[in-house]
């Protein structure tokens, strides 16, 4: 096979060839990591304020069996999202 040969490449198999691997990816892969990343993130601060939110509704008996007094579930509670 000459030289030039080898670096021809037919249509399909310019369109049809595999993804790069993971660390080859091009702006549009990094980008839909960011963002996955963000999301993952943004539900880990949502479902931290629903724990404390629920804090905040529980009864002085059910705090007392998960051994918390009222005073720390409402510093907990009042806690902003980021914290």
């Amino acid at each position: 096979m000459d030289t030039i040969g080898t670096f021809r490449h037919s249509r399909t198999e310019l369109i049809c060839r595999p993804a790069p691997p993971s660390g080859q990816r091009g702006f549009a892969g990094r980008l839909v990591q960011v963002v996955r990343s963000l999301a993952k993130w943004i539900d880990h601060l949502l479902e931290r304020r629903r724990g404390r939110l629920a804090l905040l509704e529980m009864t002085d008996d059910q705090l007392k069996d998960i051994g918390i007094s009222r005073c720390d579930a409402h510093r907990e509670g009042i806690k902003p999202l980021w914290e």
